[in-house]
């Protein structure tokens, strides 16, 4: 089953601008090229957001380094 698509819409002078920074680079179409910025943007705000410590890690954290001798 294909992924279900949605139109979004950009102005036209970047969408110019995009075809010119996609020709001979490998993508398909502007559209592929898009698709993969905002996929790189939306995982690497993920992966940040997942790398966040809750305020009890931290916490853990300080301990552990407490009883290894490294914080008083």
């Amino acid at each position: 089953m294909k992924e279900a698509k949605v139109t979004i819409k950009i102005p036209r002078k970047l969408y110019d601008n995009l075809a010119e920074v996609t020709k001979n680079s490998g993508f398909n179409s502007v559209t592929d090229f898009i698709v993969y910025c905002l996929r790189d943007i939306a995982y690497a705000t993920k992966a940040k957001e997942d790398q966040k410590l809750s305020s009890k890690d931290i916490e853990n954290v300080k301990e552990r380094l407490k009883k290894l001798g490294y914080l008083s």
